[in-house]
């Protein structure tokens, strides 16, 4: 994490575009040169941001995913301002629409809930377990891929999750009813999830999907 005085952050951020905001201040800036700038400020004063900073995490799991092969932003430094006691992560973002962008469009991928299905799948089997998984989340990339944004909020193991962190991870993504419906609307979601991967099998989601 390099320290970032105010001079140079009011520099980088000199044009930026303001994507989200909150009383606090700033939450996240597209920089001129189309890059991304997040900010993070401690919430309490006794946190495990104090000795692990949010904008770290999000490089290291970013990182982390990176080896797994799955897509996800690039991180191109992290950053501490301490004249505004924010952490932030400068990334290049992951091309492509959210797969909540993707739901409005009219022509959505025929297998797009079956590849969905394989892809958290693939996540569960690597260790993954993404707490924001949501999609809005879930990004759909010019080549066809399913990658990952705002990755603060996870934690990444060497072995595959277990039985109980899945169906956990199956009851975030369908706490939102607008994501739910779509999901759950032929199957093919589950189905898919259910045959790539051998840890859970029907009755062990029934509780999560009811």
């Amino acid at each position: 994490m390099q320290a970032l005085d105010h001079a140079r952050y009011l520099a980088l951020r000199e044009g930026a575009h303001v994507l989200e905001a909150d009383g606090t201040g700033d939450k996240v800036l597209r920089l001129r040169d189309g890059s991304m700038l997040k900010l993070f400020r401690r919430k309490r004063l006794i946190s495990s941001a104090a000795w692990y900073p949010y904008a770290q995490r999000f490089a290291d799991n970013c990182q982390a995913l990176a080896e797994r092969a799955i897509p996800c932003p690039q991180v191109l430094a992290v950053y501490r301002i301490a004249e505004i006691a924010r952490d932030a992560v400068h990334y290049d973002p992951l091309p492509g629409d959210t797969l909540r962008q993707v739901l409005e469009q009219p022509d959505q991928p025929a297998e797009l809930r079956a590849q969905l299905g394989r892809f958290i799948a693939r996540l569960h089997d690597t260790g993954v377990y993404f707490r924001s998984a949501h999609m809005g989340n879930v990004v759909l990339t010019p080549e066809g891929a399913l990658g990952l944004i705002d990755v603060a909020d996870m934690r990444i193991g060497r072995a595959s999750l277990r039985r109980s962190q899945r169906q956990r991870n199956f009851r975030h993504m369908l706490r939102y009813a607008q994501d739910r419906q779509w999901l759950l609307a032929d199957g093919s979601f589950v189905e898919a999830y259910l045959a790539s991967q051998q840890v859970c099998g029907p009755q062990d989601l029934a509780s999560a999907l009811a």
